[in-house]
Protein backbone atom coordinates (compact mmCIF):
# COMPACT_ATOMS: atom_id res chain seq x y z
CA UNK A 1 0.00 0.00 0.00
CA UNK A 2 2.94 2.25 0.87
CA UNK A 3 4.72 1.59 -2.54
CA UNK A 4 1.39 2.86 -4.32
CA UNK A 5 1.39 5.99 -2.43
CA UNK A 6 4.61 6.92 -3.08
CA UNK A 7 4.45 6.12 -6.99
CA UNK A 8 0.73 8.24 -6.82
CA UNK A 9 2.92 11.25 -5.62
CA UNK A 10 5.80 10.18 -8.02
CA UNK A 11 2.94 10.85 -11.07
CA UNK A 12 1.16 13.90 -9.56
CA UNK A 13 4.42 15.51 -8.83
CA UNK A 14 5.50 14.89 -12.64
CA UNK A 15 2.02 16.32 -13.74
CA UNK A 16 2.97 19.39 -11.44
CA UNK A 17 5.96 19.65 -12.99
CA UNK A 18 5.09 19.37 -16.73
CA UNK A 19 2.23 21.92 -16.20
CA UNK A 20 4.03 24.07 -14.84
CA UNK A 21 6.78 23.81 -17.72
CA UNK A 22 3.86 24.49 -20.05
CA UNK A 23 2.67 27.30 -18.57
CA UNK A 24 6.24 28.39 -18.30
CA UNK A 25 6.29 28.17 -22.33
CA UNK A 26 3.09 30.02 -22.86
CA UNK A 27 3.01 33.14 -24.92
CA UNK A 28 2.73 36.07 -23.10
CA UNK A 29 2.01 38.58 -26.12
CA UNK A 30 -1.09 41.09 -26.06
CA UNK A 31 -1.36 41.44 -29.74
CA UNK A 32 -2.12 38.98 -32.24
CA UNK A 33 1.30 38.71 -33.98
CA UNK A 34 1.08 35.84 -36.46
CA UNK A 35 -2.32 37.97 -37.94
CA UNK A 36 -0.23 41.31 -37.86
CA UNK A 37 3.10 39.31 -39.68
CA UNK A 38 0.36 37.72 -42.22
CA UNK A 39 -1.36 41.30 -43.10
CA UNK A 40 1.72 42.89 -43.49
CA UNK A 41 3.49 40.79 -46.05
CA UNK A 42 0.16 40.74 -47.71
CA UNK A 43 -0.07 44.70 -48.10
CA UNK A 44 3.34 44.69 -48.82
CA UNK A 45 3.29 42.32 -51.88
CA UNK A 46 -0.04 42.71 -52.93
CA UNK A 47 -1.95 45.85 -51.74
CA UNK A 48 -3.42 48.78 -53.26
CA UNK A 49 -2.06 51.97 -51.52
CA UNK A 50 -3.39 54.26 -53.65
CA UNK A 51 -7.12 53.17 -52.72
CA UNK A 52 -6.15 52.95 -48.85
CA UNK A 53 -8.25 54.06 -46.07
CA UNK A 54 -6.13 55.46 -43.09
CA UNK A 55 -7.06 57.24 -40.10
CA UNK A 56 -6.33 58.00 -36.78
CA UNK A 57 -7.95 59.79 -33.95
CA UNK A 58 -6.16 60.87 -30.77
CA UNK A 59 -6.78 62.34 -27.39
CA UNK A 60 -5.51 66.49 -28.07
CA UNK A 61 -4.31 65.88 -23.88
CA UNK A 62 -2.81 62.50 -23.90
CA UNK A 63 -1.82 61.49 -27.21
CA UNK A 64 -3.51 58.09 -26.73
CA UNK A 65 -5.26 57.00 -29.46
CA UNK A 66 -9.02 56.80 -29.36
CA UNK A 67 -9.97 55.35 -32.47
CA UNK A 68 -7.79 54.21 -35.78
CA UNK A 69 -9.06 52.57 -39.10
CA UNK A 70 -6.94 51.12 -41.93
CA UNK A 71 -8.63 49.75 -44.75
CA UNK A 72 -6.46 48.11 -47.73
CA UNK A 73 -7.28 46.81 -50.76
CA UNK A 74 -5.45 44.06 -51.86
CA UNK A 75 -4.87 41.39 -55.45
CA UNK A 76 -2.30 38.48 -55.96
CA UNK A 77 -2.02 35.15 -58.25
CA UNK A 78 -3.44 32.23 -56.32
CA UNK A 79 -0.74 30.04 -57.26
CA UNK A 80 1.09 31.47 -54.15
CA UNK A 81 1.23 29.46 -51.47
CA UNK A 82 1.52 32.49 -49.19
CA UNK A 83 -2.04 33.31 -49.77
CA UNK A 84 -3.97 29.66 -49.30
CA UNK A 85 -6.54 29.94 -47.37
CA UNK A 86 -5.06 27.08 -44.66
CA UNK A 87 -2.23 29.68 -44.01
CA UNK A 88 -4.72 32.26 -43.40
CA UNK A 89 -6.27 29.64 -40.69
CA UNK A 90 -3.31 28.99 -38.73
CA UNK A 91 -2.37 32.71 -38.54
CA UNK A 92 -5.76 33.40 -37.11
CA UNK A 93 -5.81 30.09 -35.32
CA UNK A 94 -2.75 30.74 -33.45
CA UNK A 95 -3.32 34.31 -32.09
CA UNK A 96 -6.56 32.38 -30.71
CA UNK A 97 -5.42 32.65 -27.37
CA UNK A 98 -5.60 36.20 -27.09
CA UNK A 99 -9.09 37.53 -28.71
CA UNK A 100 -12.13 37.14 -27.45
CA UNK A 101 -13.81 37.04 -30.51
CA UNK A 102 -13.00 34.62 -33.48
CA UNK A 103 -14.79 34.21 -36.46
CA UNK A 104 -14.66 32.16 -39.49
CA UNK A 105 -17.33 32.14 -42.42
CA UNK A 106 -16.59 29.85 -45.00
CA UNK A 107 -17.90 30.50 -49.17
CA UNK A 108 -21.55 29.52 -49.08
CA UNK A 109 -22.40 30.42 -46.07
CA UNK A 110 -25.78 33.07 -46.34
CA UNK A 111 -24.43 34.73 -42.91
CA UNK A 112 -23.33 38.39 -44.21
CA UNK A 113 -21.14 40.44 -41.54
CA UNK A 114 -20.57 44.25 -40.43
CA UNK A 115 -18.38 45.77 -37.89
CA UNK A 116 -19.21 48.62 -36.04
CA UNK A 117 -16.80 51.41 -34.85
CA UNK A 118 -17.52 53.97 -32.04
CA UNK A 119 -14.76 56.25 -30.70
CA UNK A 120 -14.55 57.07 -27.51
CA UNK A 121 -15.96 61.07 -28.67
CA UNK A 122 -19.75 59.23 -29.46
CA UNK A 123 -18.87 59.00 -33.46
CA UNK A 124 -20.24 55.65 -35.13
CA UNK A 125 -20.20 54.32 -38.32
CA UNK A 126 -20.39 50.75 -39.60
CA UNK A 127 -18.36 48.84 -41.93
CA UNK A 128 -19.94 45.72 -44.52
CA UNK A 129 -17.01 43.21 -43.95
CA UNK A 130 -19.15 39.97 -45.58
CA UNK A 131 -22.17 40.97 -48.25
CA UNK A 132 -21.37 38.03 -50.20
CA UNK A 133 -21.53 34.26 -49.93
CA UNK A 134 -19.04 33.45 -51.96
CA UNK A 135 -16.44 35.21 -50.22
CA UNK A 136 -14.01 33.68 -47.58
CA UNK A 137 -13.53 35.70 -44.02
CA UNK A 138 -11.75 35.55 -41.17
CA UNK A 139 -12.50 37.69 -37.84
CA UNK A 140 -10.07 38.48 -34.76
CA UNK A 141 -11.24 40.77 -32.26
CA UNK A 142 -8.75 41.56 -29.41
CA UNK A 143 -8.18 43.98 -26.21
CA UNK A 144 -6.22 46.88 -26.96
CA UNK A 145 -2.89 46.59 -25.27
CA UNK A 146 -2.71 50.14 -24.73
CA UNK A 147 -6.33 50.97 -23.66
CA UNK A 148 -8.16 47.85 -22.30
CA UNK A 149 -11.39 50.29 -22.65
CA UNK A 150 -10.77 49.62 -27.12
CA UNK A 151 -10.93 47.12 -28.91
CA UNK A 152 -8.72 45.87 -31.73
CA UNK A 153 -10.43 44.11 -34.58
CA UNK A 154 -8.66 42.47 -37.50
CA UNK A 155 -10.79 41.09 -40.57
CA UNK A 156 -9.58 39.65 -43.81
CA UNK A 157 -11.80 38.95 -46.90
CA UNK A 158 -10.79 37.20 -50.35
CA UNK A 159 -12.72 35.52 -53.38
CA UNK A 160 -11.50 34.02 -56.32
CA UNK A 161 -12.60 35.24 -59.94
CA UNK A 162 -10.89 33.74 -63.43
CA UNK A 163 -11.47 30.64 -62.94
CA UNK A 164 -9.52 30.76 -59.06
CA UNK A 165 -6.23 31.86 -60.95
CA UNK A 166 -7.39 35.46 -59.11
CA UNK A 167 -7.48 36.76 -55.42
CA UNK A 168 -9.29 39.61 -55.00
CA UNK A 169 -9.75 41.14 -50.75
CA UNK A 170 -9.66 43.12 -48.46
CA UNK A 171 -7.71 43.51 -45.04
CA UNK A 172 -9.16 45.75 -42.19
CA UNK A 173 -7.42 46.86 -39.29
CA UNK A 174 -9.81 48.92 -37.11
CA UNK A 175 -9.56 50.26 -33.40
CA UNK A 176 -12.47 51.59 -31.83
CA UNK A 177 -14.16 51.10 -28.52
CA UNK A 178 -15.23 47.88 -26.85
CA UNK A 179 -19.16 47.13 -27.94
CA UNK A 180 -19.79 46.31 -24.04
CA UNK A 181 -18.63 49.79 -23.24
CA UNK A 182 -20.49 51.61 -25.59
CA UNK A 183 -23.80 49.76 -25.57
CA UNK A 184 -23.85 50.25 -21.73
CA UNK A 185 -22.91 53.66 -22.48
CA UNK A 186 -26.03 54.09 -24.86
CA UNK A 187 -28.16 52.36 -22.65
CA UNK A 188 -27.36 54.88 -19.86
CA UNK A 189 -27.82 57.82 -22.08
CA UNK A 190 -31.46 56.42 -22.79
CA UNK A 191 -32.13 57.02 -19.25
CA UNK A 192 -30.09 60.50 -18.70
CA UNK A 193 -31.69 63.86 -18.49
CA UNK A 194 -29.25 66.96 -18.98
CA UNK A 195 -29.64 70.92 -18.34
CA UNK A 196 -27.23 72.92 -20.51
CA UNK A 197 -27.40 76.49 -19.08
CA UNK A 198 -25.69 79.99 -20.15
CA UNK A 199 -26.50 82.93 -17.85
CA UNK A 200 -26.51 86.44 -19.47
CA UNK A 201 -23.55 88.39 -18.92
CA UNK A 202 -25.24 91.24 -17.17
CA UNK A 203 -26.16 89.06 -14.17
CA UNK A 204 -24.27 87.36 -11.33
CA UNK A 205 -26.00 84.08 -10.90
CA UNK A 206 -23.64 81.93 -8.99
CA UNK A 207 -24.86 79.08 -8.19
CA UNK A 208 -28.28 76.97 -9.56
CA UNK A 209 -30.66 74.92 -6.58
CA UNK A 210 -31.97 71.76 -8.57
CA UNK A 211 -35.08 70.40 -7.24
CA UNK A 212 -37.10 66.89 -8.48
CA UNK A 213 -40.37 65.67 -7.97
CA UNK A 214 -42.37 63.05 -9.70
CA UNK A 215 -45.48 65.81 -10.02
CA UNK A 216 -46.07 69.31 -9.81
CA UNK A 217 -48.15 68.85 -6.90
CA UNK A 218 -44.87 67.45 -4.90
CA UNK A 219 -42.92 69.54 -6.13
CA UNK A 220 -44.48 72.78 -4.71
CA UNK A 221 -44.30 71.02 -1.53
CA UNK A 222 -40.59 71.01 -1.19
CA UNK A 223 -38.64 73.36 1.37
CA UNK A 224 -36.31 75.84 0.13
CA UNK A 225 -33.34 73.09 1.23
CA UNK A 226 -34.82 69.86 -0.22
CA UNK A 227 -32.86 70.33 -3.30
CA UNK A 228 -31.25 67.13 -5.03
CA UNK A 229 -27.55 69.17 -5.88
CA UNK A 230 -26.09 72.87 -6.12
CA UNK A 231 -24.82 73.45 -9.41
CA UNK A 232 -22.01 76.40 -9.83
CA UNK A 233 -22.12 78.77 -12.54
CA UNK A 234 -18.31 78.52 -13.91
CA UNK A 235 -17.82 81.20 -17.16
CA UNK A 236 -21.25 82.13 -17.03
CA UNK A 237 -22.25 78.41 -18.16
CA UNK A 238 -23.56 75.43 -15.96
CA UNK A 239 -24.08 72.13 -16.47
CA UNK A 240 -26.43 69.32 -14.48
CA UNK A 241 -27.26 65.28 -15.56
CA UNK A 242 -29.36 62.83 -13.50
CA UNK A 243 -30.15 59.00 -14.58
CA UNK A 244 -34.03 59.03 -14.35
CA UNK A 245 -36.52 55.89 -15.27
CA UNK A 246 -39.48 58.09 -15.88
CA UNK A 247 -40.58 61.94 -15.98
CA UNK A 248 -40.23 63.96 -13.36
CA UNK A 249 -40.68 67.96 -12.93
CA UNK A 250 -37.85 69.96 -11.80
CA UNK A 251 -37.40 73.59 -10.74
CA UNK A 252 -33.88 75.74 -11.31
CA UNK A 253 -33.76 78.10 -8.45
CA UNK A 254 -30.67 81.06 -8.61
CA UNK A 255 -28.46 81.30 -5.64
CA UNK A 256 -27.36 85.17 -5.51
CA UNK A 257 -23.46 85.87 -4.93
CA UNK A 258 -24.70 87.34 -1.44
CA UNK A 259 -25.91 84.02 -0.36
CA UNK A 260 -29.72 84.89 -0.63
CA UNK A 261 -32.08 82.35 -2.79
CA UNK A 262 -34.08 84.11 -5.77
CA UNK A 263 -37.60 84.68 -5.43
CA UNK A 264 -38.18 83.40 -8.29
CA UNK A 265 -37.61 79.61 -10.35
CA UNK A 266 -37.80 77.87 -13.65
CA UNK A 267 -39.90 74.78 -13.51
CA UNK A 268 -39.56 72.08 -16.58
CA UNK A 269 -40.22 68.78 -17.28
CA UNK A 270 -37.34 66.48 -16.73
CA UNK A 271 -37.30 63.51 -19.50
CA UNK A 272 -34.98 60.59 -19.63
CA UNK A 273 -32.71 60.66 -22.61
CA UNK A 274 -33.40 64.13 -23.36
CA UNK A 275 -30.78 67.81 -23.14
CA UNK A 276 -32.72 71.12 -22.05
CA UNK A 277 -30.72 74.33 -23.14
CA UNK A 278 -32.04 77.12 -21.66
CA UNK A 279 -30.01 80.68 -21.31
CA UNK A 280 -31.35 83.08 -17.94
CA UNK A 281 -31.43 86.74 -18.24
CA UNK A 282 -32.20 89.23 -15.80
CA UNK A 283 -35.56 88.38 -15.33
CA UNK A 284 -36.66 85.99 -17.25
CA UNK A 285 -34.94 82.96 -19.61
CA UNK A 286 -34.82 81.75 -23.48
CA UNK A 287 -36.27 78.13 -23.23
CA UNK A 288 -35.81 75.53 -25.54
CA UNK A 289 -38.85 75.91 -27.66
CA UNK A 290 -37.97 72.55 -29.50
CA UNK A 291 -37.89 70.44 -26.53
CA UNK A 292 -40.76 71.93 -24.83
CA UNK A 293 -42.77 70.76 -28.07
CA UNK A 294 -41.09 67.12 -28.39
CA UNK A 295 -41.43 66.51 -24.59
CA UNK A 296 -42.85 69.89 -22.72
CA UNK A 297 -45.30 72.08 -21.98
CA UNK A 298 -46.77 71.92 -25.55
CA UNK A 299 -46.41 68.59 -26.21
CA UNK A 300 -49.47 67.45 -24.65
CA UNK A 301 -47.19 65.09 -22.48
CA UNK A 302 -46.32 67.81 -19.40
CA UNK A 303 -46.51 66.94 -16.26
CA UNK A 304 -46.26 70.68 -15.58
CA UNK A 305 -48.90 71.89 -17.92
CA UNK A 306 -50.15 68.54 -19.90
CA UNK A 307 -54.00 70.28 -21.28
CA UNK A 308 -52.66 73.79 -21.73
CA UNK A 309 -53.95 75.51 -24.20
CA UNK A 310 -54.22 79.06 -22.79
CA UNK A 311 -51.10 80.52 -25.00
CA UNK A 312 -49.70 79.10 -28.16
CA UNK A 313 -46.36 80.47 -28.68
CA UNK A 314 -44.94 78.36 -31.79
CA UNK A 315 -46.31 80.59 -34.53
CA UNK A 316 -48.92 82.82 -34.30
CA UNK A 317 -49.84 84.24 -30.98
CA UNK A 318 -53.12 83.55 -30.06
CA UNK A 319 -55.31 82.66 -26.68
CA UNK A 320 -57.84 79.63 -27.06
CA UNK A 321 -61.34 80.44 -26.22
CA UNK A 322 -62.21 76.77 -24.38
CA UNK A 323 -62.82 75.38 -21.12
CA UNK A 324 -59.35 74.76 -20.74
CA UNK A 325 -58.62 78.32 -21.37
CA UNK A 326 -57.55 79.57 -17.69
CA UNK A 327 -57.36 83.35 -18.05
CA UNK A 328 -60.89 82.69 -19.78
CA UNK A 329 -62.00 81.20 -16.64
CA UNK A 330 -61.13 83.76 -14.49
CA UNK A 331 -63.98 86.15 -16.66
CA UNK A 332 -66.69 82.65 -16.21
CA UNK A 333 -66.14 83.35 -12.28
CA UNK A 334 -67.25 87.14 -11.94
CA UNK A 335 -70.47 89.57 -12.13
CA UNK A 336 -71.67 89.30 -15.44
CA UNK A 337 -70.72 92.76 -15.97
CA UNK A 338 -67.14 92.35 -15.27
CA UNK A 339 -67.19 89.28 -17.10
CA UNK A 340 -67.53 91.25 -19.70
CA UNK A 341 -65.73 93.92 -19.44
CA UNK A 342 -62.92 90.84 -18.75
CA UNK A 343 -63.76 89.51 -22.70
CA UNK A 344 -63.33 92.80 -24.11
CA UNK A 345 -59.70 93.36 -22.41
CA UNK A 346 -58.53 89.86 -23.53
CA UNK A 347 -59.88 90.30 -26.77
CA UNK A 348 -57.94 93.52 -26.86
CA UNK A 349 -54.73 92.19 -25.57
CA UNK A 350 -55.21 89.53 -28.34
CA UNK A 351 -55.27 92.16 -31.02
CA UNK A 352 -52.62 94.03 -30.03
CA UNK A 353 -50.79 90.73 -30.14
CA UNK A 354 -51.33 90.06 -33.06
CA UNK A 355 -50.29 93.31 -34.59
CA UNK A 356 -46.95 92.52 -32.92
CA UNK A 357 -46.42 88.87 -34.48
CA UNK A 358 -47.17 90.92 -38.11
CA UNK A 359 -44.98 93.84 -37.64
CA UNK A 360 -42.37 91.57 -36.12
CA UNK A 361 -42.26 89.62 -39.63
CA UNK A 362 -42.56 92.74 -41.52
CA UNK A 363 -39.06 94.00 -39.73
CA UNK A 364 -37.32 90.77 -40.82
CA UNK A 365 -38.73 91.30 -44.39
CA UNK A 366 -37.26 94.78 -44.38
CA UNK A 367 -34.48 95.60 -46.36
CA UNK A 368 -31.46 97.46 -44.59
CA UNK A 369 -29.78 99.88 -44.80
CA UNK A 370 -32.49 101.29 -47.34
CA UNK A 371 -35.33 101.12 -45.32
CA UNK A 372 -33.87 102.13 -41.47
CA UNK A 373 -35.95 104.73 -41.34
CA UNK A 374 -38.87 102.10 -41.62
CA UNK A 375 -37.16 99.93 -39.19
CA UNK A 376 -37.45 102.30 -36.34
CA UNK A 377 -40.65 103.28 -37.13
CA UNK A 378 -41.61 99.27 -36.97
CA UNK A 379 -39.63 98.64 -33.57
CA UNK A 380 -41.32 102.15 -31.89
CA UNK A 381 -44.81 100.82 -33.39
CA UNK A 382 -44.06 97.64 -31.21
CA UNK A 383 -43.17 99.06 -28.29
CA UNK A 384 -46.61 101.18 -28.68
CA UNK A 385 -48.56 98.49 -28.76
CA UNK A 386 -46.60 96.49 -26.01
CA UNK A 387 -47.42 99.49 -23.59
CA UNK A 388 -51.37 99.44 -24.63
CA UNK A 389 -51.02 95.41 -23.94
CA UNK A 390 -49.83 96.68 -20.17
CA UNK A 391 -52.48 99.14 -19.63
CA UNK A 392 -54.94 96.85 -20.46
CA UNK A 393 -53.43 94.39 -18.27
CA UNK A 394 -53.62 96.65 -15.29
CA UNK A 395 -56.90 96.79 -15.97
CA UNK A 396 -57.57 92.88 -15.73
CA UNK A 397 -55.75 92.64 -12.88
CA UNK A 398 -57.64 95.25 -10.50
CA UNK A 399 -60.68 93.71 -11.91
CA UNK A 400 -59.74 90.04 -10.88
CA UNK A 401 -58.32 91.61 -7.03
CA UNK A 402 -61.17 93.91 -6.60
CA UNK A 403 -63.51 90.22 -6.82
CA UNK A 404 -61.43 88.87 -4.23
CA UNK A 405 -60.10 85.77 -6.48
CA UNK A 406 -57.41 83.13 -5.00
CA UNK A 407 -53.96 83.66 -5.50
CA UNK A 408 -53.52 80.72 -7.46
CA UNK A 409 -56.15 82.52 -9.77
CA UNK A 410 -53.77 85.65 -9.62
CA UNK A 411 -50.97 83.64 -11.15
CA UNK A 412 -52.64 82.19 -13.59
CA UNK A 413 -53.46 85.56 -15.01
CA UNK A 414 -49.73 86.97 -13.97
CA UNK A 415 -48.41 83.55 -16.36
CA UNK A 416 -50.52 84.88 -19.14
CA UNK A 417 -49.03 88.08 -19.35
CA UNK A 418 -45.42 86.74 -18.50
CA UNK A 419 -45.65 84.26 -21.25
CA UNK A 420 -46.92 86.82 -23.89
CA UNK A 421 -44.03 89.21 -23.02
CA UNK A 422 -41.73 86.03 -23.25
CA UNK A 423 -42.92 85.76 -26.69
CA UNK A 424 -42.14 89.15 -27.78
CA UNK A 425 -38.84 89.04 -26.55
CA UNK A 426 -38.17 85.60 -28.92
CA UNK A 427 -39.84 87.66 -31.56
CA UNK A 428 -37.48 90.28 -30.91
CA UNK A 429 -34.25 88.02 -30.79
CA UNK A 430 -35.04 86.58 -33.73
CA UNK A 431 -35.77 90.30 -35.86
CA UNK A 432 -32.85 91.58 -34.06
CA UNK A 433 -30.70 88.59 -35.78
CA UNK A 434 -31.33 90.56 -38.99
CA UNK A 435 -31.88 93.71 -38.11
CA UNK A 436 -31.01 95.62 -34.41
CA UNK A 437 -30.95 99.47 -33.89
CA UNK A 438 -31.60 102.10 -30.84
CA UNK A 439 -35.69 101.38 -30.97
CA UNK A 440 -35.20 97.54 -31.02
CA UNK A 441 -32.40 97.64 -27.72
CA UNK A 442 -34.90 100.23 -26.10
CA UNK A 443 -37.86 97.70 -26.81
CA UNK A 444 -35.72 95.12 -25.95
CA UNK A 445 -34.90 97.01 -22.39
CA UNK A 446 -39.21 97.42 -21.79
CA UNK A 447 -39.84 94.07 -22.65
CA UNK A 448 -37.06 93.20 -19.77
CA UNK A 449 -38.90 95.45 -17.59
CA UNK A 450 -42.38 94.15 -17.60
CA UNK A 451 -41.30 90.43 -17.85
CA UNK A 452 -39.32 91.06 -14.39
CA UNK A 453 -41.78 93.55 -12.97
CA UNK A 454 -45.00 90.94 -13.07
CA UNK A 455 -42.31 87.93 -12.03
CA UNK A 456 -42.44 89.80 -9.06
CA UNK A 457 -45.87 90.20 -8.63
CA UNK A 458 -46.34 86.67 -9.73
CA UNK A 459 -44.10 85.50 -6.68
CA UNK A 460 -46.02 88.31 -3.78
CA UNK A 461 -49.08 85.46 -5.36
Amino acid sequence: MKRIITLLLIVCNAVTTVNAQLQAKKPTLTTPVHVQTLFDNIIKNWGHPYDEVYSVNKNPTTNVIESSVRITNFEADNSTMFLDPKSIREAFKKDEYIAYQLLHLSPGSNEFFSLKAVSESGESKSYNIRTNSKVEMWLLCAKNPENPKLRDAYAIKWKFFDDEWKIRGTIYQITSLRPDIYEKEQETSKKTFKIEGRVDENIKDSLYNIYIANTHEALNALGDNEYVACVPVVNKRFEWQTELDHPCVGRLRCIFPDGSLCSAWIDLDFVPGETYHITVHNGYYDDDVAYEQRVGRFSGKSLIAPQQKSVTITGDFKFVDSKDDKVADLGRKLPPEDEAKTNVTINAIEADAQIIDETFDAIKNTPYPANGVQLESLYKKILTLSKSIDTHFQGLAKTVKDNCLSPNEQVEMYKFIIDMYRYQNRKLNEASSVHYNKSAQKLQKYITSQIEKYLGEMSKQ
